[in-house]
């Protein structure tokens, strides 16, 4: 009997420190989410780019537009104004460019706006190299420019993971509550 509930401690104790080290790789802050209909119009503004990675935010929107997507998102439209975005290089004017997408978004009917920042998409320096993600998203009321829902979160990934993997498990999970609406 105590050889047994030896082995059921040392399980347990064993399954904590997994889920300790699996739960230190990520980060989020996710609001409720609003009932936003999903059948609604939709648009994806332009993801700010806030790091040193060029097309980092273009990354993001490609991710973000397929998740939506895949969660029965029907109509969803990418704006492609600005080829550039100001997203490959750093010090782009992120907001003269959101705000010429938000005019877009309402010219196009649009009724909901996605738009954010990636505030990290690189793999660390080092021997392990791990990727890391961060991304911000903003829900705009595309009728008078408020955000009605925000999330933000980051994630790292091991050694053998690929950046664009955590990008996407990020991303997933940080629009998961949209999804569920």
């Amino acid at each position: 009997m105590k050889t047994i509930v030896s082995k059921l401690w040392r399980r347990l104790a064993g399954a904590a420190v997994l889920t300790a080290l699996v739960a230190g790789c990520s980060t989020m802050n996710v609001g409720d989410a609003p009932n936003l209909p999903k059948t609604a119009a939709w648009a994806i503004l332009p993801i700010a780019n806030t790091t040193e990675t060029p097309d980092a935010g273009q990354r993001a929107e490609s991710i973000a537009q397929s998740i939506l997507v895949q969660n029965g998102f029907t109509d969803l439209h990418r704006y492609v104004g600005d080829p550039d975005g100001g997203d490959s290089l750093v010090g782009g004017n992120n907001a003269q460019a959101r705000m010429r997408a938000l005019e877009w978004a309402r010219k196009t009917g649009a009724k909901y706006a996605l738009s954010g920042a990636v505030t990290e998409w690189r793999y660390k320096v080092g021997v392990d190299g791990e990727p890391v993600a961060g991304v911000t998203f903003d829900v705009i009321d595309v009728s008078n420019g408020s955000i009605v829902w925000s999330a933000t979160g980051s994630r790292s990934g091991w050694s053998r993971s690929s950046l664009a993997g955590v990008g996407q498990t990020l991303i997933r999970n940080l629009l998961a509550p949209l999804a569920q609406r």
